[in-house]
């Protein structure tokens, strides 16, 4: 029986997905474990993989290649060696021009005659014998040659069984091609160019010849210059795929919740002394540097601990609070706004939470990242004290209920003694944290509050504990 293989869903806000590229043609011997296409949701690049073995089929009439579609859109089959598709069993007739065979120099054409759709012998690494069978690659490698642009197909892999592993990708991306006739766009160029609202076709003019990468996408993207010939000038654009999902998501948090945001001012002095403490001993210790971020993630994390409230969501008619300290951190990008998670903060020290979040963070800045990089937090510390912001009034991060906002550091003179009459200078941080008054009330997020204000006062007890 023919496996029907539809978009998947994501996350919990994911609506529709696009499929970017097909990995598996029209006709190719899969196994589980495979993968059969990638997939773009929201803001990550996706691939799925196969669950059975078998024939993988596309729809001779398929069209959904680079079209956003709805979650559980039919994309593909996986059948059987010598079974039909449900509309071959049915006698419907299919399109003679969606089943001219594929050239040969793709490997993500959809064609596929029915006489080709039935490999007769499978080669050692899974892929049918003959000229047609592409190269046996590595997930990790396919991934690397997303990034970085690279036709994959005609490279000789360097592993076992002849398998192209990621060395090899990064080989040939080294490796000057040959003038192409006609622009060429890098896979993650066409992705940037969609997040951006970028013009390919006036890109490609612009460039005859050349290779668009995320580059030149991005540097068009910059607002020009204004002219003093058109001071009044207005430019219009499309808006950007991505500032759509973000617009989606901030208006659904504005209509949603019932937010209500409380402030503070901390005294942060002992926990900028830790902080120099452990960059004077980053040249014995190679492991990163634990940012602000870093430490207010595992200060607010044993808050969470103990104020659970905060760290619930509703679902429904129920409120679900999580054992799972799951910390989504806001990134800013040219592309926009990302919150990447790093998991179960609790259990994990200062310095893996910090390599964690540098590699997420690089993940979000080479456009690598999946999924599960964005799904599952359970609080969000968002920081706009480098812009010289001190307090300010976050969003809530869906489904969550509070969201904690990071002003700067300031030295300032505040009265440490009160009876003698004396001041000190002290650095001193503010806090904003919105919640959900639907999930919390006003008396609760203010202890949360004052929990956090003591734990960053005296960082070390906790931090030891």
């Amino acid at each position: 029986m023919a496996i029907e293989i539809v978009m998947p869903r994501l996350g919990w806000t994911m609506e529709e997905g696009t499929l970017v590229e097909w990995l598996k043609q029209d006709g190719e011997a899969i196994h589980a474990g495979e993968i059969m296409f990638t997939i773009e949701s929201d803001k990550a690049l996706q691939e799925v993989e196969s669950f059975e073995d078998g024939i993988f089929r596309i729809p001779p009439n398929s069209d959904v290649l680079g079209k956003a579609v709805p979650v559980g859109t039919l994309l593909a089959y996986i059948v059987q060696a010598g079974e039909a598709l449900p509309f071959e069993q049915a006698g419907q007739s299919t399109p003679t021009a969606a089943v001219q065979p594929p050239p040969q120099s793709s490997p993500v054409n959809e064609g596929g005659s029915k006489q080709e759709a039935l490999p007769t012998a499978l080669s050692a690494n899974g892929h049918q014998n003959g000229k047609s069978a592409l190269p046996n690659i590595s997930p990790r490698a396919r991934r690397v040659a997303h990034e970085l642009g690279v036709e994959w197909s005609a490279i000789k892999g360097s592993g076992r069984t002849g398998r192209i592993v990621e060395r090899d990708i990064r080989a040939a991306a080294l490796v000057p091609s040959a003038a192409p006739a006609s622009t060429q766009i890098s896979p993650v160029a066409k992705r940037a160019a969609e997040d951006l609202g970028v013009d390919v076709n006036a890109l490609a003019a612009q460039m005859p010849g050349q290779r668009i990468t995320r580059e030149h996408v991005e540097r068009a993207a910059r607002p020009p210059a204004p002219s003093a010939s058109a001071p009044h000038a207005e430019v219009r654009s499309a808006i950007p795929r991505l500032r759509k999902v973000i617009a989606k998501r901030m208006s659904a948090s504005a209509q949603t919740t019932a937010p209500v945001t409380l402030t503070t001012e901390v005294d942060a002095t002992e926990l900028v002394k830790l902080r120099q403490g452990l960059k004077a001993t980053s040249q014995s210790d190679p492991r990163p540097v634990p940012s602000y971020n870093d430490l207010l993630a595992k200060l607010v994390a044993e808050a969470l601990a103990l104020h659970p409230q905060l760290n619930a969501r509703i679902e429904g008619d129920e409120i679900v609070t999580s054992s799972a300290i799951n910390m989504g951190f806001a990134v800013d990008t040219e592309r926009g706004l990302f919150v990447p998670v790093v998991r179960d903060v609790r259990a994990k020290s200062i310095r893996q939470i910090a390599a964690e979040g540098i590699a997420l963070v690089q993940r979000v800045r080479d456009s690598s990242l999946l999924p599960d990089d964005l799904s599952g937090g359970t609080f969000t510390i968002t920081n706009l004290g480098m812009y010289e912001i001190d307090a300010f009034t976050p969003i809530i991060n869906l489904p969550q209920c509070a969201i904690l906002g990071v002003g700067r550091i300031v030295p300032k003179q505040v009265v440490v003694d009160i009876e003698a009459e004396r001041v000190a200078i002290r650095h001193m941080l503010f806090l904003s944290l919105t919640f959900d008054h639907r999930l919390v009330d006003g008396a609760p997020a203010a202890r949360f509050l004052q929990q956090i204000k003591r734990f960053i006062e005296q960082p070390y007890l906790w931090l030891i504990n």
